[in-house]
Formats: structure tokens, C-alpha cells, sequence
């Protein structure tokens, strides 16, 4: 056998091992997975293409000066964790420098290198002689971190292990980036909702207060008149928070469902540049050739790419697509009379998409029952509410009954109540049902669902829709509809 064309072999199988692996990598990292094991997975990938080879991820603080363990799955474990709460500065080792100069420290010897004289201790017993480190770098000059590689013996990098540092920092930096993007949308979640409870507090305290001013009041109408105004004056303003509530939760909810379809897609795209230059530059340097192997690899990386983002690219449509109905447009609906129990016989035909084989729904509707609005608003209501049982009543259990019940309430309205006894929704998340991107059913489901219905019954049907239920024993949701839609 020709020793030059196996030496050839085992450098191209490397490099499609390294292609694959950054795939898998990225294809992770799209994902949404943990950022300590996507950075394991990433010093393991890189260790791989070497002998004696050991990797480490250091991450920087949020102040900026403090170092912590990212990920070491073959050093000592003993030596990572002396590293976490070690401050960079101008000489602090190879990692803590990197950080701080925000350029790659390259120290060939530890035992000579006057930057690990304070630290030479701590790598001494494990016999390590050499550290190059990088910073893990965002584009506008933001440390992350740092990617160090690790070898027993004194040694200098070459190009291609500067060329393994660049492929480790590029990878890092999206994961890093992307898990502190999740963090922060989070944060910012939970101190808004904390900001709105305390605002909703104080306006429920102003309004108890006005009306235990009226309560109170014995004396003139002037002094009546002025404790109903403040009165007025904290309903008005708490449905105003109610409001500010909803619109600042879709706008972090929609930044949040579309960040990760939009993300998985940039990804990609980035990676697929990075390929495609690379292929470019061994074309040129190998005399406008390419081997067989190198073309088919890149086209099996392309087709996954393509298949990647055009998922995405479905999936944040669809998001878009259950945005809009989020805001109820009176235009697109014509308003008549109709007869209650034809809408609702509509909502049951619309359902035969959906796999209800066991689950009996039931109607008990008076059949003169009419109303002026607008029949297909009040269908769209019908149909989520009853997609909402099959989705989330009866996930994986058997025989269970819906029932769809309307009758007269007073002179000039109508109750309409969805009933099943299915699985029921806890109490501790009973007031939530209706707040927009709240599920607790993740993978295909956005949240949506009764947002849209309660929009469409408070706004464009002039009603009130309410959910009773006990964990274990079922769901009523019941609707107060004016016999007339207001307008």
C-alpha cells in the first residue's frame, strides 16, 4: 500500500469527522440543549482529531473579571474546579490572559513561562507542559471566555492546530451567546411579571379603598359623586394595567417563539458560508480540483442545511400566521342572525381533522335559540375551545364525554358552556389559561389557543368567558353572550 495515499485517506476521513461533528454540534445548539453538555461535546469533538490532546471551556462572569468552569471532560477535576473564581488580568495564566488582552496566548513551556509562575503549582502534579489559549469572542469585541488546548509535552502550535482553536472559538461563541440570549429573555420575563403583580396589587388596594369611601359616605352628593370618580378613575386605570400586562407579554412571548426558528436558521446559514469558503480555498489550492469525496460531502452538508432552515422557516410562518389572529379584526366577519346550534353543529364538522374516536361530544342547545352576531367569530371560539378537550383533557386516556350546552340567561343574553371530564387544570395555573403563549403541553402547541378565543368573546362578541375546573375532574368553560354583539 502506498503510504502517501493512506496518510491521504486518514486526513480527509479526519476531516469529515470534524464536519460531522460540528453538525451535530450546531444541530444541537439549534436545539435549545444545555450549554455544559453542548461545550463537553465540543472539547471531546476537538480532542478526537489528536493524540495527547486535552480541551478545556472557561466562561467569563457577568461582572466581567471573574473566571468560571465551562467544561474539562478529560482534565483533572480537581484542577477545574481550582480555576472557578480566578480573576483574568495582563498575567494569569493562558486562559485568564486571553481573556483579558482579547488575543490567543500561546505558552509552549509552563515550567519557563513567567505567566504561569503564580499558577504553575495547581498544573505541576498532573504533568501538563504546554497551554495555547483563545478568547471565545463575540463579533463586537465581547469576551465570552476562552478555548484552551492542553499537551504533556513542551510544544508550539502549528498551522492546523491554530486552524482546530478557530473551529472550537466559532462553535463556543454560538453556543455561549445563544444560552445568554435565553438567560436574559428569561430574566426580563420574570421581572416584568414581578413589576406588573406589584402595579396590579396597589390598583386593587386604590380601588378597595374608593369603595370603602362609598361605603362609608354619609354625607352630601358632592362627597358621593367624588369617591364614585375615584372609583372610576382605579377600574379604568387597572384595566389599563390588564392591557399593559397582555401587550408586554406577546411581545415577549413572540421575541422569545421566534428567536429560536430564526436562530436554528442563521445558524445554518453561517455554517454553510464557513463550508463553502472552505471548499472554495481547497479548490484553489489543490489546482482547481476537488477530490470526489470532498464534493459529496459538501453536498450532503448543503441538503442538510437546506432541510434545516427550511423548517425553520415553516415553523416561524406559522408562528406569524397564529399571530395575526391574535388581534380580533371585525372587518373579515359578517354579522347576521343565526341559530346557536347550527354554528355549533359547523365547530363539530370542522373537528373530523382531529383523531376523537373515543371522546363523545354531546350537545344540548334549544334549537330556537338566536342571536345577532357573527357566526363565524363565535365558530372559531366553538372550535378552539373544542380542540383545546382533545388536545389537553384527554391526552392518553380513554372514553371521555364533552358536553356543549346553551341556554337563555335573562331577557337579552345566552350561556353557552363547553363541559368535559377529562383530566382537569390545577388550580395553581387556572388564572393563566387564557394569557397568550401559555401551554402546558410544549412541542407544537404555541399558546395561542384560548388567548385567541378569549379576544374573540371579550372583544368582537361583547362577552365574558370564564374556566372552572379541579385537577382530576374536568374543565367548564362558560361564555356570557349579549343575544346582540354590541355595535
Amino acid at each position: 500500500m502506498d503510504p502517501g495515499a493512506d496518510m491521504e485517506a486518514q486526513v480527509i476521513l479526519a476531516e469529515e469527522n470534524l464536519y460531522l461533528g460540528q453538525n451535530r454540534l450546531l444541530e444541537l445548539i439549534a436545539r435549545g440543549a444545555l450549554l455544559h453538555p453542548i461545550l463537553t461535546q465540543l472539547a471531546l469533538l476537538i480532542e478526537a482529531q489528536q493524540q495527547g490532546l486535552y480541551c478545556s471551556v472557561l466562561l467569563l462572569d457577568g461582572d466581567g473579571k471573574t473566571i468560571r468552569c465551562g467544561a474539562g471532560p478529560n482534565l483533572p477535576a480537581q484542577y477545574m474546579q481550582a480555576l472557578d473564581g480566578f480573576e483574568i488580568g495582563p498575567n494569569a495564566g493562558s486562559c485568564g490572559s486571553a481573556m483579558f488582552r482579547k488575543q490567543t496566548v500561546i505558552v509552549s513551556d509552563i515550567e519557563t513561562d513567567p505567566l504561569w509562575q503564580p499558577y504553575k503549582a495547581l498544573l505541576t502534579p498532573y504533568g501538563f507542559r504546554a497551554c495555547w489559549s483563545r478568547p471565545i469572542m463575540l463579533d463586537n469585541g465581547t469576551v465570552l471566555g476562552t478555548f484552551a488546548m492542553y499537551y504533556r509535552e513542551v510544544r508550539s502550535p502549528a498551522p492546523d492546530d491554530l486552524a482546530l482553536l478557530d473551529v472550537a472559538t466559532h462553535i463556543a461563541s454560538i453556543a455561549i451567546d445563544r444560552a445568554q440570549r435565553e438567560a436574559e429573555l428569561e430574566l426580563h420575563r420574570v421581572h416584568l411579571r414581578e413589576l406588573v403583580d406589584q402595579r396590579t396589587r396597589e390598583l386593587h388596594a386604590a380601588k378597595e379603598r374608593a369603595e370603602d369611601a362609598v361605603r362609608a359616605l354619609t354625607g352630601t352628593n358632592l362627597e358621593l359623586a367624588e369617591a364614585l370618580a375615584a372609583l372610576k378613575l382605579a377600574q379604568d386605570e387597572l384595566v389599563r394595567s390588564k392591557k399593559l400586562i397582555a401587550l408586554n407579554s406577546i411581545v415577549v412571548g413572540i421575541a422569545h417563539e421566534l428567536n429560536t426558528p430564526i436562530g436554528n436558521c442563521m445558524t445554518m446559514a453561517s455554517t454553510l458560508g464557513e463550508q463553502t469558503e472552505a471548499l472554495a480555498t481547497r479548490y484553489r489550492a489543490q489546482g482547481q480540483t476537488l477530490r470526489k469525496s470532498e464534493l459529496e460531502q459538501f453536498i450532503a452538508d448543503t441538503q442538510q442545511a437546506n432541510t434545516v432552515m427550511l423548517r425553520n422557516l415553516g415553523r416561524a410562518a406559522g408562528l406569524i400566521g397564529s399571530f395575526k389572529q391574535i388581534a380580533v379584526n371585525p372587518a373579515g366577519d359578517d354579522r347576521r342572525r343565526f341559530k346557536l346550534h347550527h354554528v355549533a353543529g359547523e365547530a363539530l364538522l370542522a373537528l373530523r381533522s382531529l383523531d376523537h374516536a373515543t371522546v363523545d361530544i354531546r350537545t344540548d342547545i334549544a334549537p330556537d335559540l338566536e342571536l345577532d352576531s357573527y357566526p363565524v367569530a363565535l365558530g372559531q371560539v366553538l372550535a378552539n375551545l373544542l380542540a383545546n378537550c382533545l388536545i389537553h383533557a384527554f391526552d392518553g386516556r380513554q372514553g371521555g364525554i364533552i358536553q356543549i350546552a346553551a341556554q337563555p340567561l335573562g331577557a337579552a343574553g345566552a350561556l353557552l358552556t363547553v363541559t368535559d371530564n377529562g383530566a382537569g387544570i390545577d388550580a395553581r395555573i387556572l388564572d393563566r389559561v387564557f394569557d397568550p403563549f401559555f401551554t402546558t403541553k410544549l412541542g407544537g402547541c404555541c399558546g395561542l389557543g384560548l388567548n385567541i378565543t378569549h379576544n374573540i368573546v371579550t372583544g368582537l362578541l361583547g362577552g365574558r368567558i370564564t374556566c372552572r375546573s379541579e385537577a382530576g375532574n374536568g374543565a367548564t368553560f362558560s361564555i356570557e353572550l349579549p343575544l346582540s354583539a354590541p355595535g
